[in-house]
Formats: C-alpha cells, structure tokens, sequence
C-alpha cells in the first residue's frame, strides 16, 4: 500500500540539517525508507545545504582541523540514522540497530489492554518506543504537551483523524486530542516520539502513568 500520510517539508528539513532530537531522526530515517517522496524531499534539502556550504567564504583555521575532524567522526556510530531501501523486514534498518539487529532482542513489557511497548530511546530532548497495540484494541483518548509522531510498522490504527497503514506517519501536537485504535486483523506495531509524556484524560492511566513512561 503506498504511503499516505507523510512527514512534513520542516521536519525532514530539520532531519537533514542534524537539529532534529535523536527519537525523531528515528523515525524520519524508518519512514524514507520505505517512502520515495520524503526521501527524494530530504536528498534535495541535502544537495540545498551542501550548496550553501560551498558558497560559504572561506575561513583561516587550523591546518590540524581537517584531521581532528575525522577523527571524531570516527569515533561516532551514525549508522543507527541510514536509512534502509531493501529491507523486506517490517522493522527497518535504522530502527533494527536500537535493538541489536534481532527482533529477539525487543524487551517488550505489558502496560495493560494486551499492549505492549519496548523502549528504545530516553533522554532529555524526546523518547522513542515501540507500541504492540492487539488487533481493535485502543489506547485511552489523550493529548500532547509537545511533538508526537507515531508510524506504523505492522497492521493500522484508526483515529479521530484518519486511518493509517504501514509507513504512515501521525504527527500530534497540544492541539490534538485523540483515540488510535488498532485495525482488526492483525497487531498493531508502530514507533512512537514524544518530547514530553502524554496528557490522559481518565483517571487509570494518570495512575499508571509514572510506571509505564509514556
């Protein structure tokens, strides 16, 4: 099924400049992957910079500089930001590298409902997690205090908004209050960013909440 729903022009622009937060350059990576529009949209943002760069005036700096650079670059793992273009895998390359490569590694854990969710990444900048979310299944309605993307890797979910298949992306925001329930025939499987914990609306997952970290 072809992607419906895309990532928009400022966030892969951001993904291409290198100020997008880790959490979210996961997902931009998983999602150009499998999308050949957004893809194409961030090689252009990158032939764009690399032409301000070269029209950049030239600056006196160190003669050592050239070397000490790559050598830090050397010593940098990059390669969990690669986007993948062959892999037949409903988990991409860029996403497979936050857990070692096999789905074996995944430490899913039960935050109720028959959902689980796996965490892969949490610093102070955004959080990154896999969601298993069981066929009609729903998650309690909430909304956000920052930047969310959700895509799906397996299966759909359906919200207030739209219905969304593998490799779709959803971004919410404070604006956004919202239901997802998963698609009737298989799992759910998606990759969720948030840049602050959501904001349930009933009492049970306020309760849950500081136990499960979403």
């Amino acid at each position: 099924m072809k992607t419906k729903h895309h990532i928009p022009s400022e966030v892969l622009s951001a993904y291409s400049t290198g100020s997008l937060p880790e959490a979210f350059s996961i997902i931009v990576a998983c999602h150009i992957s499998l999308c050949d529009q957004c893809r194409a949209e961030v090689e252009a943002f990158d032939t764009i910079g690399g032409v301000l760069i070269d029209n950049e005036e030239m600056a006196n700096i160190d003669l050592n500089s050239f070397e000490k650079t790559m050598k830090l670059i050397d010593k940098q793992d990059n390669s969990h930001l690669v986007p993948s273009l062959k892999s037949n895998d409903i988990y991409p390359t860029p996403l497979k590298n936050y857990f070692g490569g096999s789905v074996e590694n995944i430490k899913w854990k039960s935050v109720g409902g028959g959902i689980k969710q796996a965490m892969l990444l949490n610093n102070k900048e955004a959080s990154a997690r896999l969601l298993s979310i069981p066929p009609g299944a729903q998650l309690p309605d909430h909304s956000h205090k920052g930047l969310e993307m959700t895509m799906v890797l397996q299966g759909s979910f359906s919200d207030e908004i739209d219905s969304f298949y593998r490799g779709d992306v959803e971004l919410g925001d404070d604006h956004l209050t919202h239901t997802p329930k998963a698609g009737m025939d298989e799992h759910c499987i998606c990759i969720a960013a948030t840049e602050a914990p959501l904001v349930f609306n009933s009492w049970l997952p306020k309760l849950l909440q500081p136990f499960i970290r979403i």
